[in-house]
């Protein structure tokens, strides 16, 4: 996963997934991996589909009609150590999350991120550590390691 400083926002104090997702997709379109309208996209997909994936983390990312505007494959993670709500009003746990990764996949390499991630927040105690991480430096360590 080749993730740098810049598409790391720890910290953040955000209290709806709406901001989260918007979070996520503004350092998508900054560092040049999106075009501005994908973070519509991405929460338009939240609307169909919650891009909660269990163990505290949330992976949205475009609908398929989005696709057109991905400049290149890019990665974002918003750390939220307060913790935000994926709930939405039909369902019965709380959906809690701590680690948002935006994710934009050029030519499938969606899937590829999507995996990867998958892989690694598998472990509670993986997500723990990225919840603690006290520097950008930290979390592309811990992401990196394969």
């Amino acid at each position: 996963m080749l993730l740098t400083n810049k598409d790391i926002l720890l910290g953040q104090e955000i209290t709806t997934k709406k901001d989260a997702i918007v979070k996520a997709g503004e350092i998508l379109v900054k560092n040049g991996y999106v075009e501005a309208e994908y973070v519509d996209a991405m929460l338009e997909r939240e609307k169909i589909v919650s891009t909660y994936m269990g163990n505290f983390i949330a992976i949205p990312h475009g609908t398929d009609d989005a696709k057109k505007s991905i400049k290149n494959t890019g990665l974002s993670v918003v750390q939220i150590p307060g913790g935000v709500s994926f709930a939405d009003e039909n369902d019965t746990e709380d959906k809690l999350v701590f680690i948002v990764f935006g994710i934009a996949g050029k030519d499938g390499e969606h899937l590829e991120l999507l995996s990867k991630i998958a892989i690694f927040c598998s472990d509670e105690q993986n997500v723990v550590k990225l919840v603690s991480a006290t520097s950008e430096e930290e979390i592309i360590e811990l992401l990196s390691a394969e």
